[in-house]
């Protein structure tokens, strides 16, 4: 009985498929020749970036030439992604991401009276003329992908991850570091705060892919002192999740060993969750850093930064020369909060 309900339906997701006029293989075209363009585009403004420039009435100096080839990598790494990957739908919406900073920098240039008006009108039709086509691309390709069987099953089960990780700290240390919630954003980047409701609820504020902020409330289920401890969101969460984390102590004095078990429904569903990890905030990718930092926070005291990480623009990954004086400020607070508030 359980295996007829959850069997996936392919004749019927096929029939849809027909029913809506052939939009997987409509989709699929429309991206690929979407491909082409892209990959001709981006060549255009990395090779000729002055041209360009005039055509679309923006003036020629260094940094329109500099702005117009970071456009056209962009172009061009999506066109690669729409012309050989199997999965069109990220890159097909990549693309409306990347029309939407174009009309946004079309709209500004309309306030240099050193650009060409008439020409940036005519771009500008001509961008939203592309967005059109890009959005209904990624819409039939969406939905084409929404009715395949993985898609199916993330809906249904949702997502899962299981991570472990052996920390040098004594096992009551780490849970006492982890039981008290208001520590969790310190090691695990996608959280804002979280604010201890009473003993057993607790208020969740985190950052989502593509900018956007989520909210919820969470409980306790179980606890096990020392030894396991369980949440759930609450009904109507914007983010339905649960987890459970458990402390062991590690073999031959070694410290402690974390075992995370993660299991949340994406904001948009399957879609929710392709779009994260084209962001690189797939849930796998961020509970393994989310655990690293822990391990770093309770064995060192701080979050280890590269040098590439603390300075802006592009720097090779390597241990910072100088840490600046702000970072420096958050480590002294950090090992300050660890002793008692004595640095």
């Amino acid at each position: 009985m359980t295996s007829a309900t959850h069997r996936y339906d392919y004749a019927g997701a096929e029939r849809r498929r027909e029913g809506n006029g052939g939009h997987a293989d409509d989709g699929e075209r429309m991206a690929r020749a979407l491909g082409v363009f892209s990959i001709g585009l981006g060549l255009a403004q990395v090779l000729a970036p002055h041209g360009v420039a005039r055509a679309i009435g923006v003036e020629d100096d260094d940094g329109n030439r500099k702005t117009m080839r970071a456009l056209g990598f962009r172009e061009i790494a999506t066109g690669v992604g729409l012309l050989t990957q199997q999965r069109l739908a990220p890159f097909a919406w990549g693309r409306v991401t990347g029309d939407a900073m174009d009309l946004a920098l079309l709209g500004r240039a309309f306030n240099s009276r050193r650009n060409d008006r008439g020409r940036l009108a005519a771009a500008t039709a001509a961008v939203a003329g592309v967005t059109i086509l890009d959005l209904v691309a990624s819409q039939r390709l969406t939905r084409s992908a929404e009715d395949s069987p993985i898609s199916a099953r993330v809906r249904r089960q949702g997502i899962r991850v299981h991570k472990a990780i052996t920390i040098h700290r004594p096992l009551e240390e780490v849970y006492e570091f982890w039981r008290k919630l208001e520590n969790l954003p310190r090691f695990m980047v996608h959280l804002e705060s979280v604010r201890t409701l009473d003993d057993r609820r607790s208020y969740w504020k985190a950052r989502a892919p593509l900018g956007l902020t989520v909210e919820w409330t969470a409980e306790i289920v179980e606890e096990r002192p020392h030894e396991l401890l369980s949440w759930r969101s609450v009904e109507d969460s914007q983010v339905p999740n649960r987890g459970t984390v458990r402390f062991v102590r590690a073999p031959g004095d070694r410290g402690t060993e974390v075992h995370l078990d993660l299991r949340y429904d994406p904001p948009a569903g399957a879609v929710g969750a392709t779009i994260a990890k084209l962001f690189g905030e797939e849930p796998s990718q961020q509970v393994d850093g989310d655990l690293r930092r822990l391990k770093q926070v309770l064995e060192t005291g701080e979050v280890v930064h590269s040098d590439a990480s603390i300075h802006r623009g592009l720097h090779p990954a390597r241990p910072p020369e100088e840490v600046p004086s702000q970072v420096a400020a958050g480590r002294s607070r950090s090992f300050a909060s660890q002793n008692g508030g004595v640095e």
